[in-house]
């Protein structure tokens, strides 16, 4: 019988809904909360959700939760738990540490202390009186405090799954391929028509909406930490990888375009398109946005990430290119839009007011998702 463990998902504040949705669509019972979606599940469950998370940071295991106020108890609660279910005898297991409005503040000392209480623990268990070699596999354990309460967690992904192993080169700025997962799945675009990035640089958005029209489980062609343990059979991977691969669906049509004005970024995404499988079925071109056009009646989606002018010397420009996008949108009168910038008056440079506006966090600076809905594709009339 498999074993059960407590999981979750961590995520970017703001996505955490998106994950749940993500959770939801592969079957998984969940909770969402603050940056985390909290689930169970066997060997099988942390396959499938270590594959398949668009969204989602990383899935860790939770090892225990509990109450500490005194580095003694936060030792011996430690020590207490089970960590030779988890930990071999020559397992490397770095700890990192963060603690917020706790009594334990100092996170050296508690990175400290959960080390050592998990040493005595392995110590005890396997019977060595000397040091644990950790020579082994990589088994990265964190201890979180929040207002006294600490939990324990081990990271079976490793590399952050916003890691998908196609990324060859990218420009100044990248935008981390878990956010551009989320950007798509937050409009209302659906494999059946047009998308485009007017503003693509290295191509992640139309990379993402490529993987999500054709059903490909951005995971298929990394590794993730959890692999090399010696409790994960490696049937389990293996079989996971098998139904993802059943369940993509390379027969699907996309119409999915790439825009930008520097040709050499142009050619980053298309290398990057082709490490992703994806080269034939992206078209990538240099164009500015002012020339962008394409089917007015289409019912298309445009999602992008354009330059937001962080710095006051660059607001001439960021308020041409905004009064650029909104010119050119503007003869698209069926199709959505969606862009993501922190700057505040992109409403009034774009000439329109947004449908709704979403807070997101692009790494640690927050920024605006507006929408602007077009009109629903009609409905194919019935033969009476």
């Amino acid at each position: 019988m498999s074993k059960k463990y407590q999981l979750v998902a961590t995520a970017a504040s703001g996505l955490e809904a998106v994950v749940g949705q993500e959770m939801r669509h592969l079957g998984i019972e969940h909770k969402v909360e603050n940056g985390k979606v909290y689930f169970s599940g066997d060997e099988h469950t942390i396959a499938k959700a270590n594959l398949w998370l668009r969204v989602a940071d990383r899935v860790k295991i939770i090892i225990g939760t509990f109450k500490a106020t005194t580095f003694d108890e936060l030792f011996e609660q430690t020590k207490a738990l089970p960590w030779e279910d988890y930990l071999p005898l020559d397992a490397a297991f770095p700890v990192a540490g963060k603690s917020v409005k706790s009594t334990l503040y100092s996170v050296p000392d508690c990175q400290a202390i959960t080390k050592k209480a998990i040493v005595d623990r392995l110590s005890t268990v396997y019977h060595r009186s000397s040091r644990l070699t950790e020579t082994g596999s990589l088994f990265k354990l964190e201890v979180a405090i929040l207002k006294d309460e600490v939990t324990l967690t081990l990271d079976t992904s490793g590399a952050g799954l916003h890691k998908r192993g196609y990324r060859v080169a990218q420009g100044g700025a990248p935008l981390k391929e878990t956010m551009a997962a989320a950007l798509v799945l937050l409009t209302n675009w659906h494999p059946d028509r047009p998308f485009v990035d007017p503003l693509c640089g290295s191509g992640t958005l139309a990379i993402e909406a490529a993987l999500i029209g054709q059903n490909i489980a951005p995971g298929f062609n990394r590794e993730f930490a959890c692999e090399a343990w010696d409790w994960m059979p490696k049937s389990v991977f293996e079989k996971a990888r098998l139904e993802a691969e059943e369940a993509a669906n390379y027969d699907q049509v996309l119409n999915i375009k790439g825009r930008d004005i520097d040709h050499q970024m142009i050619k980053v995404a298309t290398q990057n398109a082709i490490e992703a499988g994806l080269g034939d079925i992206i078209d990538f071109k240099q164009m500015q946005v002012r020339d962008f056009s394409d089917d007015a009646e289409a019912y298309g989606v445009i999602a992008t990430n354009p330059p937001y002018g962080e710095r006051l010397s660059d607001e001439p420009g960021i308020i041409e290119i905004y009064r650029d996008m909104g010119a050119s949108f503007k003869q698209l009168t069926n199709w959505s839009f969606y862009v993501l910038t922190s700057y505040e008056d992109f409403e009034i440079a774009f000439g329109k007011r947004a449908t709704k506006k979403r807070k997101l966090y692009n790494g640690f600076l927050r920024t605006d998702y507006y929408q602007f809905w077009g009109p629903r594709p009609k409905r194919p009339q019935r033969d009476a």
